[in-house]
């Protein structure tokens, strides 16, 4: 379910030392990057809207979607008008930038988009280049915020907050930067960061605890809310599939097998078939189902979650949001 590398960063093995001259070089080629933006050597855009950049300093799933989905409905109820841009990884680089909506094909548009535009409701763009995204996005003349579904390092893109999202189980592995460890910035980029968000686990003294409340369990074909009968057979194709396996084991669910696939796998009906039985149920993530729907089987289902950060979350967000936009 884990590659071998992965297991590596949060194990350790003495291999990993043979990647020490590819840690440096991903250091010095990152570092030089950034400074060229902080010097004003290349530059930053400032959007004619404020941005919120959710993002993380370590690879695989850290939980960014769920804060997504979350503060584009806090930021709804406190009057504004969001949109969401995102680099939509998975799908067809050459469509982009491209408005996606829930209709939207996720070969084309990236699985994480689509979702996001099927639970959010609000207008949302992809693309490698997020000022073409977020332009795009603008031109609709329905956003008046902007929330950025990853992007922390793509300093091309002017920010107003930055939200860093930290996997409380895995944190930050053994602390080694790409490819020696799962490191995209040092950890003390986080310093720089306005909120930081613990995905589970034990929050440190200055980061906020986000839970996952799961929704009724729902059919992949889209024909509504039902309970997995019988044998239960799990899959997931996110950046860290052992999370998905434990959410439906704390809820007292235990599938005969489990099946891990890369993120933003694309699938098919002769991929997924054989991996249950007719008289199984198999279960997978919401991100999945977006690209199941058209081919699934009656007996396929997906799990909806929400992120739940607490009142306390809620006003320092908002305060520092007015405090940005404001100069306080």
């Amino acid at each position: 379910m884990q590659s071998w590398l992965e297991k590596a960063w949060q194990q350790g093995h003495p291999l990993l030392w043979l990647l020490l001259p590819l840690q440096w070089l991903f250091i010095a080629i990152s570092g030089l990057r950034r400074w060229l933006f902080a010097s004003g050597i290349k530059p930053s855009i400032t959007l004619p809207v404020p941005v919120v950049v959710v993002g993380n300093i370590s690879v695989g799933g850290n939980g960014k979607t769920p804060v997504v989905l979350y503060l584009v409905e806090l930021l709804r109820q406190q009057g504004y008008r969001p949109g969401i841009i995102s680099r939509g990884y998975g799908g067809d680089n050459s469509a982009h930038p491209m408005l996606v909506n829930g209709d939207s094909d996720a070969r084309l548009c990236g699985d994480e988009p689509k979702l996001l535009a099927q639970r959010s409701g609000v207008p949302l763009a992809v693309g490698s280049d997020r000022i073409a995204a977020a332009e795009l996005l603008l031109a609709t003349d329905m956003v008046d915020i902007i929330v950025s579904d990853d992007g922390m390092q793509h300093y091309r893109l002017g920010r107003t907050l930055e939200v860093a999202v930290i996997d409380g189980q895995r944190r930050f592995g053994n602390g080694h930067r790409l490819p020696m460890g799962p490191l995209r910035e040092p950890v003390s980029r986080l310093q720089q960061c306005d909120l930081l968000i613990c995905n589970g686990g034990e929050p440190q003294a200055d980061e906020f605890l986000m839970t996952l409340e799961p929704a009724p369990w729902q059919r992949v074909d889209g024909s509504g809310a039902a309970a997995p009968q019988g044998e239960l057979v799990a899959m997931a194709g996110i950046g860290h599939p052992p999370r998905f396996f434990a959410t439906i084991s704390e809820l007292g669910l235990n599938p005969v097998a489990s099946h891990g696939f890369a993120d933003h796998q694309p699938y098919s009906l002769d991929m997924l078939a054989p991996l249950a039985k007719p008289q199984q149920a198999l279960l997978m993530t919401e991100k999945d189902a977006v690209k199941c729907r058209d081919f699934a089987l009656a007996n396929w289902y997906y799990l909806p979650v929400s992120a739940n950060l607490g009142a306390r979350f809620d006003s320092r967000f908002i305060t520092l949001l007015k405090e940005k936009l404001h100069g306080v």
